[in-house]
Formats: structure tokens, sequence, C-alpha cells
């Protein structure tokens, strides 16, 4: 069993809270590492998706600790990434084409694959083809790090794997990992992912690669998407209050009726977890998310109070809501690691928050100045 006793988020980020949340990368870099195990820092660590939300900060957290070569790669150019590092070996590579994926891993030791083509449930419900097309990337991954001995491969899954008929009650049982059998994943998106974590599996089973896997259970927090249709719920419902908060017309509109149950994990927990999961002797999939369940509707109760507004709730039954309820039972990572997720809701959406209204006010003002140009 690995215990990692590193300290809560926000007791090593005290006085930290502005670098964190700053533009500037070498200030993110000063933070202390959320995973602080044991590394081997002269690896070569490769993290596909780094252009993403869970990628940047992944990439952040290696570069903390202090290894020499992290070889970001994302199918994005660097300029669109949500978080780049100079330090980073930053490259921009279609991982769907196969040839990409063995220039992707060249001299790599360890491999993380984050990468996809994926949203929130507008997206994925929305886009079942596109999500199921994602397979390529795993598929031609695996191919390379098996070829190319890879010492250890990381793949990230979603809690999306589960049967759908122990999800049809807000109040749901937490699930468990033999959940995701007999199969009745979500559909596109979670077909994909479930399909990719038996492709790992068989990789390590028939020739020997080091696969770890990890469901992840919605993850939120800063540098990540907030609009344009592929956020999910912490970072929309966050972006509405603040649209409430900020035009004075205090409405919101909600998908589905509110009651809806969800466990959500704040960023650090998710990176701290990963990584402790690959450096770990866990062979089969493992959920990673809080067991905090919570509604649609508590979630839009704590981003309110955080305004400091109250809110007229309208709900549009017509749009995507996806599973009655979800939440993440952590007996087996408890076991395993001697650790769960545990950052509060209220905790991490207060920097949620803070950073999304920053990035709002920031992109009102370039509006404000761009109309008062000179031509």
């Amino acid at each position: 069993m690995q215990n990692d006793t590193s300290p809560h988020t926000n007791d090593h980020r005290d006085g930290q809270s502005n670098s964190y949340l700053s533009p500037d990368p070498d200030e993110r870099l000063a933070a202390p590492p959320l995973y602080q195990g044991d590394a081997d820092t002269d690896n070569t660590v490769v993290v596909c998706g780094a252009g993403g939300f869970i990628g940047g900060h992944l990439v952040a957290d290696l570069l903390r600790q202090g290894y020499d070569q992290v070889r970001a790669v994302d199918i994005k150019s660097p300029n669109r990434w949500f978080q780049k590092f100079p330090q980073a070996d930053n490259r921009s590579l279609d991982l769907r084409e196969k040839d990409n994926c063995y220039a992707a891993l060249a001299d790599a030791d360890q491999v993380y694959n984050l990468a996809a083509d994926m949203g929130g449930m507008g997206f994925i419900e929305n886009n079942k083809a596109l999500c199921m097309l994602s397979v390529r990337i795993n598929t031609h991954l695996l191919m390379a790090a098996r070829d190319m001995d890879v010492d250890r491969y990381f793949y990230s899954s979603s809690a999306c794997v589960y049967n759908a008929e122990k999800q049809d009650t807000p109040d749901v049982e937490p699930l468990s990992e033999e959940d995701a059998y007999p199969a009745l994943p979500e559909d596109g998106y979670g077909w994909e992912k479930l399909f990719s974590e038996r492709m790992c599996r068989h990789f390590r089973e028939d020739f020997g690669l080091t696969t770890r896997v990890a469901r992840y259970h919605n993850v939120y927090g800063p540098f990540g998407t907030y609009d344009g249709g592929r956020e999910k719920a912490p970072a929309a419902l966050t972006r509405k209050v603040i649209e409430a908060e900020m035009s004075g017309d205090h409405e919101i509109v909600i998908w589905g009726n509110g009651e809806q149950t969800r466990s959500f994990q704040y960023i650090d927990d998710c990176v701290k977890g990963t990584q402790m999961i690959m450096h770990s002797d866990i062979e089969y999939p493992i959920n990673l998310g809080t067991s905090e369940l919570v509604t649609i509707n508590e979630l839009v109760d704590t981003v309110a109070d955080i305004a400091g507004i109250e809110l007229e709730r309208e709900y549009d039954l017509t749009k995507p809501q996806g599973v009655d309820g979800r939440n993440s039972d952590n007996t087996k990572i408890q076991g395993e690691l001697g650790w769960e997720p545990s950052i509060p809701l209220r905790e991490g959406i207060e920097v949620t928050y803070e950073w999304i209204k920053d990035q709002m006010l920031e992109h009102r003002a370039q509006e404000e100045r761009s109309v008062f140009a000179l031509p």
C-alpha cells in the first residue's frame, strides 16, 4: 500500500493563491508539488492532451517535481493551450495518427494519456461518433508504448463507463469498480472509455506493458473550459452565476430539474491521485473522485453563496442532463493508497469562481477597449 502524507491543498497554498492563479507560468511552478511520492526525475515523461484542462495541471506538477524532460503533446497549437510552460518540450501533434504517436513517445519512460475529443454533457450527447473515434488515440499510443519499451502507461478513463441502470435515481448508491459490468456505459463516450480500458488490460497481459487506469469522476477547477459548448457543469454553472452577478439580472437556466446528483472532484486531488495511481501496483481500473454527493441545485447554491446573490431559477428539461445520479465508492482507493480525494466542494469552487470571474472581467475589458480603439 502506498501512503502519501503531503499536506492538504490549501495548507500548502496559504499565501500563494495569487501565484497559483497567476498568468505567469514561472509563478505557478513556484508552488510545492501536489504529488510528493518517489519520482525518478531523470525519466522522460510524456503527457498526451497537455493542452487541455487536466493535462496542463499535470505538466505543471511534473515540472514542480523537477523532471528535466517533460514532453507536452496536444492536437491544438500551443498558443491555444489552457496552460503552456516553456520549461516543457511542447509539441503539436494529432495523436489520432499512428506515426505521430510513435514520434510523441520516442525515448519515453512514462506516458500519461489524457488525450480525447470530449467535453461536458451537451457535447458528448451530441457528438457520439467523434467521442468514439478517440479510440484511435489510445490504440496507437499503446502500440507505440509496447514497441518502444515504455516503462509505465497511464490511461484516463471516466465514470461514464458505469452501467446506466445503476445510476437511475438521484439517491444513488456509490459506484464500485465492479459496477462497470454487465456493460451499459454512456453511449459513445462511455463505450470508447470502456473499450480502451480493456485495451490497456490486454496490452498488460499479452505484452507485459505496465498500464494503470483511473476512472475520473467530474473534475473541475481553474485553467479550464468555462464557455463555448464543451464546458462541464461546475464551470458552466459558475459562469452563469457570474453572468447574473455582473448583469444584475439574477436569473439562471439550469439543465434538467436540478435534482440530479453528482460528486465533483477538484483538480488538485485529480492530479495528485493520478500520479499516485501511476506509481502504484494497482492493475485494475480504479475510481478517482470525491464521495461528496450533491444535487445540481446544491452546486448552484454554493456558487451563488460565494457570489453573494440570490437567484431565480429556470429549469430546461429539453437539454442533456445525463444520468439521474452518480457517486464514487472510494473503498478500493482507500485500501490501496490510504488516501482518497477529499477537497470540499465549497473550497474548490471558491478558487474556480475567482479564476473564471477574473477571465470574464478581462474579456469584457478587452471588448470595451476594442470598441474605442482607433481604426
